[in-house]
């Protein structure tokens, strides 16, 4: 049996999205910049698709700005703020669980002499919203925290942020990539300034993303080049992306109620499975306020590395924490975030279900996962099979 599990890292493109897309690959193919009839066609596939988006999260079509995917809609959040920022000490607020796109930004701006002030969460993965006013100084010109955390799934409380920087006129950012295809975003009603999309994690194409961008809010230019993107951001546009964007989010919007509840339910089985028949098992993150697709475990006296290699070998694909920093032999910095000591942190893998997950597929996956740990503590120096005890928790 194949089992994919690992719709955190990405989704599989939508069929429906597939067919959207294909006219502007063949037959209208023509550059939205251009003025004659096959430009001006895919100029109006553009529009109706910013107009679609728009619609989606409650904001107007003007401040929607594509860009190539959640790690340039975080780089030009943070360092279009900075460019154009008029106070002599330039302060941002953020937290220790972001992405990647969010930390390194920061870390490169902290060489610009840019002042970063780094939240830590609760063991939880929760921000303490206390936390964020107090760190606010005169200084301050933005604060980025994510909508909700990639690799433990677990929801910050973004509208109470966003107006606590409001409060203090200070700008906000989220990086909402991991929240779209199963939280009802509405821009308005949340208070934020700056939001970030990826499609590809909502069953779009990948390579395509969205900047929101507040009427009234400033950025600097991250690209420079023609005029694309009311002259903000340069590049030919790619209507056939842009165009399967707008229909994965409308598709997305229309059935998130029903996948929820069918995904959750999933989840649920196969997180008290797990807590209640694998010895050492722990979950990470909050039980109650995280995304309904998300369950992610450390168990202890292994290596999720051998974990997850024997999971593949029986077709089944998890994470061991988030694609873009899987390169690293570093424990996850989330998991780290939450006061998990390193041994521990390393044994952890992410399960995130999809909208095509079924019972008899966790089913499978729970017997293979069981057998897998067993197995590998059996030939652990770490952990004593016969009495059930291992050398550290």
């Amino acid at each position: 049996m194949k089992v994919y599990l690992d719709n955190s890292a990405t989704t599989p493109l939508n069929p429906y999205v597939l067919e959207a897309m294909l006219p502007f690959y063949t037959e209208k193919f023509g550059n939205a910049a251009s003025i004659h009839s096959f430009g001006r066609e895919a100029n109006r596939a553009v529009s109706d698709a910013r107009e679609i988006i728009a619609e989606c999260i409650n904001s107007r079509p003007s401040e929607i700005y594509f860009t190539s995917g959640g790690t340039e809609s975080d780089n030009w959040a943070l360092k279009g703020a900075v460019s154009v920022s008029k106070n002599k000490n330039k302060h941002i607020i953020t937290t220790l669980i972001e992405h990647p796109a969010i930390l390194n930004t920061c870390a490169e701006l902290e060489k610009q002499n840019v002042k970063v002030t780094y939240l830590k969460p609760s063991k939880e993965g929760i921000i303490n919203i206390k936390n964020l006013s107090e760190s606010i100084t005169e200084d301050t010109i933005l604060s980025t925290i994510m909508f909700a955390n990639n690799e433990i799934g677990t929801i910050q409380p973004i509208k109470e942020a966003a107006a606590i920087c409001r409060d203090f006129g200070v700008l906000f950012h989220t990086d909402a990539v991991q929240a779209m295809d199963s939280q009802k975003i509405d821009v308005k009603d949340l208070g934020v300034d700056m939001l970030s999309m990826s499609a590809h994690k909502f069953h779009g194409p990948k390579g395509i993303g969205v900047l929101f961008l507040k009427t009234g809010s400033r950025l600097g230019k991250l690209i420079n080049g023609g005029e694309q993107e009311r002259g903000l951001r340069a590049g030919t546009t790619p209507t056939p992306l842009i165009v399967g964007m707008a229909k994965a989010l409308e598709i997305s919007n229309r059935d998130r109620e029903i996948n929820n509840e069918r995904i959750l339910r999933l989840r649920n089985r196969f997180i008290d499975m797990v807590l209640s028949e694998i010895p050492y098992a722990y979950l990470n993150g909050c039980r109650d306020s995280r995304l309904p697709n998300n369950a992610n475990f450390s168990f202890a006296f292994i290596e999720g590395e051998s974990i997850l290699m024997r999971l593949d070998l029986a077709g089944i694909a998890v994470s061991s924490g988030s694609a873009c920093a899987s390169g690293s032999l570093e424990a996850s910095h989330v998991i780290l975030s939450l006061g998990v000591k390193e041994e521990l942190a390393h044994s952890t893998i992410r399960f995130s279900l999809g909208v095509d997950t079924t019972e008899q597929q966790m089913d499978y996956v729970f017997n293979v996962l069981k057998k897998t740990v067993d197995d590998l503590r059996k030939m652990s120096p770490l952990y004593d099979y016969e009495k059930g005890i291992g050398s550290y928790v």
